[in-house]
């Protein structure tokens, strides 16, 4: 694990021991339960420090009482040695600051919808999420604010894996939250990516626009409620 464009394995990862670390989806993650502010401003600080002198540089997620801090290798497209170089060293500040971590409950939200058409649909929403269409087709936020979309073509998988019918045709609705300032300028790079707007008489509380498939979402801000 010497290359740091080289992707480990998952069993590399885990054979790590990087017990503050787990590994969700193709990114480690890791939660620091600082309790306070102070302390984790300071430790984001120090993580700050690390990432700076290792030219690699983690996703943090800092609140209250806790920071949560994702790595990734983005131009080797998964976890490399840099990574686990660089937890080691965050695990290690950490713990000179008496800050513990815990592993439970870390996750990732992504958010899937059933269709053939993922392709075609995809810039809607990236509009509709304020993000933009990755090299594999599906919508992103670089900035972390909401999840990525996939797609699952209901059409293909294997029989082994096929799950019971259910009664009823599952579909998903988002209800996408803005500032009351940028409701109009989202609503419009929505229509410009080939969506439709169902209804406005709720604005500016809310927005209905459909795909062009017809599934629908609510562009929503506090106003007007």
């Amino acid at each position: 694990m010497t290359d740091p464009l080289e992707k480990v394995t998952a069993t590399q990862v885990r054979e790590a021991g990087l017990e503050d670390w787990r590994q969700i989806v193709g990114r480690l993650k890791a939660r620091f339960r600082t309790g306070d502010f102070a302390t984790g401003l300071a430790l984001v600080n120090r993580i700050g420090a690390a990432a700076e002198a290792a030219n690699h540089h983690p996703d943090i997620l800092f609140t209250y009482a806790n920071v949560v801090v994702t790595l990734v290798s983005h131009d080797a497209g998964g976890i490399t040695s840099r990574d686990l170089d660089l937890a080691r060293q965050i695990t290690a500040d950490a713990a000179e600051l008496g800050v513990s971590s815990d592993v439970s409950g870390l996750s990732q939200l992504e958010l899937g919808l059933d269709t053939a058409s993922g392709p075609r649909l995809a810039p809607f929403y990236a509009a509709l999420l304020g993000g933009e269409v990755d090299r594999g087709g599906e919508p992103v936020d670089a900035s972390g604010q909401v999840p990525t979309v996939w797609w699952q073509d209901p059409n293909e998988g294997d029989d082994e894996w096929a799950l019971p019918p259910q009664p009823f045709e599952q579909r998903w609705h988002f209800d996408v939250w803005v500032p009351h300032d940028d409701a109009e300028r989202r609503l419009q790079a929505v229509l410009d990516a080939g969506g439709r707007l169902v209804s406005d008489r709720a604005a500016p509380a809310y927005w209905v626009v459909e795909d062009a498939d017809g599934n629908r979402s609510c562009i929503c801000t506090p106003a007007g409620r």
